[in-house]
């Protein structure tokens, strides 16, 4: 089982941008998907995750920017992201939990994927 990230990029302050995060493998389940991002010399923080069921919750500094969705049927998570601000540049992760067919739940992460925002 992998993540694989796609997206992000360099872009102005008020553009945006789209991140994806496919999930591929030996697939029983998928729990709730999200980014995360971290900063240099920051720790890494949640930015949104979202259920199964469509349920999404969102880091108090991206709401209303930032929107997370997903395709159960291709395993894959999206982050539709608007309004970019500098503070927004980070290498963002996605992230999802994942019972494969022969094992148990455990955590997996994508490769990370930098985002670069000039002002």
């Amino acid at each position: 089982v992998q993540l694989q990230a796609s997206g992000g990029g360099l872009v102005q302050a008020g553009g945006s941008l789209r991140l994806s995060c496919a999930a591929s493998g030996s697939i029983f389940n998928i729990g709730s998907m999200g980014y995360y991002r971290q900063a240099p010399g920051k720790k890494r923080e949640l930015v949104a995750i979202i259920t199964s069921g469509g349920s999404a919750n969102y880091a108090d500094s991206v709401k209303g920017r930032f929107t997370i969705s997903r395709d159960n049927a291709k395993n894959t998570v999206y982050l539709q992201m608007n309004s970019l601000e500098a503070e927004d540049t980070a290498v963002y992760y996605c992230y999802a939990p994942i019972r494969t067919i022969s094992g148990p739940l455990r955590d997996y992460w994508g490769q990370g994927t930098q985002v670069t925002v000039s002002s």
